[in-house]
């Protein structure tokens, strides 16, 4: 059972894993550095559990104690009972869920290992917005694809925002990240996938000519909010597809054209 610590210090050192969480630039380099990342809110929590994932603390205002008491009870790691107040001062924020917990990460696997098993991957390209990490794994998780993988400038799914935005969706969707780019695409293609390059460009085929659902194994590649992909990503590609727009409309938020594009990647999949 873990221990129940009521702390009124903000700067309890205790507390360190939780200090500025509100400090992107600090926070991105400090937590994969120290192996932990923070899951906000029930559900997040009890899912990052579920996925394996040890914790190493709980920071729970006094009215979430009751709602966690079953994984109190469970955890040998410290559970630090804080009033809102200091919560904020700790965080920086207002911790509307109360309940945040430090986890511990586990070494990601290799893009060679996801590739083995996998038939329908998502490849991002400088996804740099933790909303739209985020909303990707949480649309690929709800859309059947196999795992996901990330050029070396992408954002940290692991990041707060990202978890928290994904609901916990990162953690069911593998991920790994490519060491090169775009030369890290060619070990994709070799991995038998074909390579399709998501773009609102004219001379790409609409999702529905090319049919990706068909193919035996594919690779979406996805790029960052308002660039897209780079030219070299483009290049590296087999084929440039893209979504039929209407309107007017010229291209949807990179989240929202990954969920379009995942249905058409899946669809006729058996989902599980």
């Amino acid at each position: 059972m873990a221990d129940l610590i009521t702390v009124e210090d903000p700067d309890d050192p205790r507390l360190r894993d939780y200090t500025g969480l509100t400090d992107v630039e600090l926070r991105r380099k400090r937590e994969p550095a120290e192996g932990l990342f923070i899951a906000e809110g029930e559900k997040v929590i009890r899912r990052a559990k579920e996925a394996g994932y040890e914790m190493r603390s709980m920071l729970l205002s006094a009215k979430w104690i009751d709602v966690m008491r079953d994984v109190i009870d469970e955890l040998p790691a410290p559970v630090y009972a804080v009033s809102p107040e200091l919560a904020e001062q700790v965080t920086g924020y207002h911790v509307h869920r109360g309940a945040l917990a430090s986890m511990q990460r586990k070494p990601l696997p290799t893009a060679a290992e996801l590739l083995r098993s996998a038939r329908r991957v998502v490849v991002m390209e400088s996804v740099n917005d933790h909303t739209n990490i985020g909303a990707i794994f949480r649309s690929a998780a709800a859309l059947g694809m196999d795992a996901v993988l990330l050029s070396p400038d992408c954002a940290d799914p692991l990041y707060r925002r990202s978890v928290k935005v994904s609901m916990g969706a990162v953690f069911s969707v593998p991920y790994a990240r490519l060491e090169t780019w775009p030369k890290g695409l060619e070990s994709v293609r070799e991995a038998g996938f074909t390579l399709l390059a998501l773009t609102p460009d004219e001379k790409a085929r609409t999702l529905d000519e090319a049919a990706p659902h068909r193919m035996d194994r594919v690779a979406l590649m996805l790029g960052a909010e308002g660039d897209g992909l780079s030219t070299q990503a483009l290049v590296a590609a087999d084929e440039w597809v893209r979504i039929p727009m209407a309107h007017g409309v010229d291209s949807l938020n990179v989240g929202a054209a990954a969920a379009v594009a995942f249905y058409a990647v899946a669809s006729g999949r058996p989902q599980s």
